[in-house]
């Protein structure tokens, strides 16, 4: 039952997709972890964020707020914890992009960290 619950939320995004724009927003994003193809945990992250367009072309967002895990081992769902985003992006030609992205999340008394950069390259 929560393996199909956090499946149909999780597409839930692409039936409202509309045009980009800078400005406000909110984001509500659920991911599991299928090792083997067996559900081992998930999580919900609810998200409230701002976008926009520097004068010299970098696409930015900085974005936070509540997330909460959800192991299947116990079946239960843990500790309320926050989460925050800040990244950017810029297209260096028409088909050749570069990201990156800087997450903190509260873990109990501390902080996790994380990062990804990336090239992007369209067809």
């Amino acid at each position: 039952m929560i393996k199909k619950t956090f499946a149909a939320l999780a597409a839930t995004p692409l039936l409202f997709s509309g045009a980009a724009f800078a400005g406000p927003y909110v984001n509500v994003e659920a991911s599991g972890s299928y090792p083997d193809g067996a559900y081992t945990s998930g999580t919900w992250e609810f998200q409230l964020g701002y976008e926009g367009t520097t004068p010299n072309g970098i696409d930015w967002y900085v974005s936070g707020g509540p997330t909460v895990t959800h192991t299947e081992s116990a079946d239960e769902f843990g500790d309320t914890e926050l989460i925050g985003y800040i990244g950017g992006g810029k297209s260096i030609t028409d088909k050749v992009g570069v990201y990156g992205e800087v997450s903190a999340a509260t873990n109990v008394d501390d902080v996790d960290w994380s990062g990804k950069a990336g090239v992007k390259y369209t067809f």
